[in-house]
């Protein structure tokens, strides 16, 4: 996996954080700081949104990670429309307060990807993972295949995934990102241990879902 780009800041973040800051200077030199306050608090949001630390990535084989952090909301059997078949279903949903930066769960060759347009319903909703925009990744390793679906919000109105079929990722590694609350669906193969329960907070690329 390369050197990780970006520490601080996601780089999808960057043309945001700069138009905050320079939107709160030139009112601060026009009008004050009083009239130029709000802006301030907006860049301070705005760099929160698009923070995306380095993490401690679990080395265990058989572990599964968190694709993104968040709250689980759902940890029970689903059919995967992706690849057709029974499996169990871990749901990430994230808030504007979370990290938006989306990792890869495991070590694997990237078997197809595949984005469908759609609502932009309540992502914390279960039915959010069938009617919203989404973006389906199709990993697979060691004879298995997991799916790892990116979806979008009631505000979410971008999902960027950076891979494509035949790309090799590692666990851990940067593939995607999506804007302004979200929520992340992993698809396992029954046989997964699940390692979190409804309710739960995870961090992407640290924590650990299931395992295999």
């Amino acid at each position: 996996m390369s050197a990780y780009p970006h520490p601080i800041i996601a780089r999808e973040g960057w043309p945001f954080v700069f138009g905050a800051l320079a939107a709160a200077i030139i009112v601060w030199a026009v009008a004050g700081f009083a009239w130029s306050l709000p802006l301030w608090l907006l860049a301070i949001f705005v760099i929160q949104f698009f923070r995306d630390p380095p993490r401690e990535i679990p080395q265990q084989a058989n572990a599964i990670l968190a694709p993104a952090d968040g709250r689980i909301v759902k940890v029970d059997r689903a059919r995967d429309p992706y690849t057709d078949r029974d499996t169990l279903l871990i749901s990430v949903f994230m808030n504007v307060f979370n990290v938006h930066s989306n990792r890869s769960p495991a070590d694997g060759v990237v078997e197809r990807v595949e984005y469908q347009a759609g609502k932009f319903i309540n992502a914390d909703l279960d039915k959010a993972s069938t009617e919203n925009e989404r973006n389906a990744m199709v990993l697979r390793l060691n004879g298995e295949r997991i799916t790892v679906v990116q979806v979008a919000g009631l505000i979410a109105r971008r999902i960027l995934c950076y891979v494509k079929a035949g790309d090799r990722l590692a666990r851990g590694q940067r593939y995607g990102f999506i804007r302004f609350g979200s929520r992340v669906d992993v698809y396992l193969p029954l046989t997964a241990r699940p390692r979190v329960a409804v309710g739960d907070r995870v961090a992407a690329a640290s924590s650990i879902l299931a395992e295999l």
